[in-house]
């Protein structure tokens, strides 16, 4: 199994995770002439994917959704609230590409299961993804206020974790956003600070996890070295040593990974 965080943040988020035989795309919030030019920095085209999984139905997850959707044909997998509050925004989607993924439910790509998990963010019925392929676990999880404990109980002992470290408080409070948005950020169905994703992941560590990408940074109210850093401080307390078992990266909004194999 390989995957690229293409795009992650504020300004359009689309992941990527292959196998032998599936290709498969995680929200497509960029538009489509920028996603192709993201699937061609990883040597891939966008043809070639077998079905894109929603997240939630956020402009930044689904703006360019509706356009390569038609233009390739693709089928398209979302919970059922999501679908209507996508309607409207992606424009019309012929009947055969529509399918419904059930929020805690598991479906079969192929030869890859894909586990999807409810998390606490401002959208209708927003949901993230954990993909097991031949005894590997990658698990996906950004836009969330908070890391629940059934949230932990479905991601935790993942060979790798992409992980939303938002933001780092601090330059939130003193940063230039309005207060309005500062408080849905903090808020339980906001984003995931950085301190709060160390002590997310200290739970959910395992003896199998080998990487852990920090993804979802805030352009205005993070740096990538201030969220690995925090991140790394925050293990450390709790007995977690970066380097040791694991190794700990941060993510470009505006550049995507090379393919990854878990």
């Amino acid at each position: 199994m390989k995957f690229s965080v293409l795009a992650s943040g504020s300004t359009g988020n689309a992941f990527y995770v292959e196998t032998k035989r599936e290709r498969l795309l995680v929200d497509a919030g960029l538009s489509g002439k920028q996603l192709e030019q993201l699937f061609a920095h990883i040597d891939r085209r966008i043809q070639d994917v077998t079905g894109i999984l929603v997240t939630h139905e956020h402009s930044d997850h689904i703006k360019g959704l509706g356009v390569i959707a038609r233009k390739y044909r693709l089928p398209i997998y979302a919970n059922e609230k999501t679908w209507k509050a996508m309607d409207g925004f992606i424009g019309d989607i012929p009947l055969e590409q529509k399918f419904i993924f059930p929020t805690g439910s598991v479906r079969t790509f192929g030869d890859l299961d894909v586990e999807s998990f409810g998390v606490s963010h401002d959208a209708v019925e927003p949901m993230f993804y954990v993909f097991h392929y031949e005894g590997k676990k990658l698990a996906l999880i950004t836009d969330t206020g908070y890391v629940s404990e059934r949230m932990k109980d479905v991601i935790r002992h993942a060979d790798v974790f992409v992980f939303e470290s938002n933001h780092d408080v601090e330059m939130l409070r003193m940063g230039k956003y309005p207060w309005n948005i500062k408080r849905r950020i903090l808020s339980d169905v906001g984003h995931v600070s950085n301190e709060d994703a160390g002590l997310a992941l200290a739970d959910v560590i395992g003896d199998k996890t080998r990487r852990i990408y920090l993804a979802h940074l805030s352009q205005d109210n993070n740096m990538k070295e201030l969220a690995r850093m925090t991140v790394a401080q925050t293990l450390e307390k709790k007995g977690m040593i970066v380097g040791e078992s694991f190794q700990l990266y941060d993510t470009d909004p505006a550049r995507p990974t090379a393919l990854i194999s878990v």
